[in-house]
């Protein structure tokens, strides 16, 4: 990442949640979940602005006694379960843009749903800027699964491989090595940024990060498999239920 350049931190968190119902502001170890991606940016000491973009004034609120100011709501059709995350986050950097004067180089989303993530992550996605001239970056962990191994899919009720390498990969460890995308951090360069039509458009690169940092809460055996990392984490694991 080039010196001095400047950095917005967008932190998208809709009032609709099906997975997890009020995932983002659910309590998790005492602490809603939107606590932990604050406190996180806040700690990264090259994010320069964070900006809460809701359509709750609940969330808004709870995001305020963490000490973001939140000075808009998000348009009701970009908080749709099929509106694309990409819309609100352009809708931020244009807002910011607007009534702030501020101009970031860079932008990084954290997602709520990855309250296991560390400053380091945020800052590696962005040093991938330096070396390769890419448009954005993303975090990502080594697969548990692999397409030229053992993930199928049904075609004519039969199934599969994802990969058609039937036969030539006879353990997980001979097959091409494959990533899973996490939604931890997902890092623009600005001016790509608003001319993008869709995720993954132009030239990505990837910052390979721990698996357990990757765990982005989209059911509720993630959010209890997360509440235990966390007690295991910390030494003060409950006691189990019988």
């Amino acid at each position: 990442m080039p010196t001095r350049a400047k950095v917005l931190a967008t932190i998208c968190a809709r009032h609709g949640s099906k997975g997890v119902p009020g995932k983002n502001i659910r309590p998790l170890r005492g602490k809603p979940m939107i606590g932990y991606t604050i406190e996180c940016a806040l700690r990264c000491s090259v994010i320069d602005r964070i900006v809460v973009s809701t359509d709750s004034d609940e969330i808004a609120s709870v995001a305020e006694t963490f000490g973001i100011r939140v000075p808009f709501r998000r348009p009701p059709e970009m908080a749709t379960d099929a509106a694309p995350k990409i819309d609100a986050i352009r809708h931020s950097v244009a807002y910011i843009e607007k009534t702030e004067g501020f101009s970031p180089d860079f932008v990084v989303d954290l997602d709520v749903g990855a309250p296991l993530r560390q400053p380091e992550d945020i800052e590696g996605c962005l040093r991938l800027f330096g070396p390769a001239d890419v448009d954005a970056a993303v975090t990502i962990y080594e697969s548990e699964r692999n397409p030229y191994f053992n993930m199928v899919e049904v075609e004519e009720s039969r199934l599969r491989l994802v990969k058609q390498t039937a036969g030539r990969f006879v353990c997980r460890q001979q097959a091409p090595k494959v990533y899973s995308v996490s939604g931890s951090v997902f890092a623009f360069r600005r001016t790509r940024l608003m001319e993008v039509s869709h995720l993954y458009t132009g030239r990505w690169a990837g910052f390979v990060v721990p698996r357990e940092r990757a765990i982005d809460i989209d059911a509720e055996t993630d959010f209890q498999f997360v509440d235990f990392l966390m007690q295991k984490m910390t030494g003060q694991l409950d006691d189990p239920v019988l």
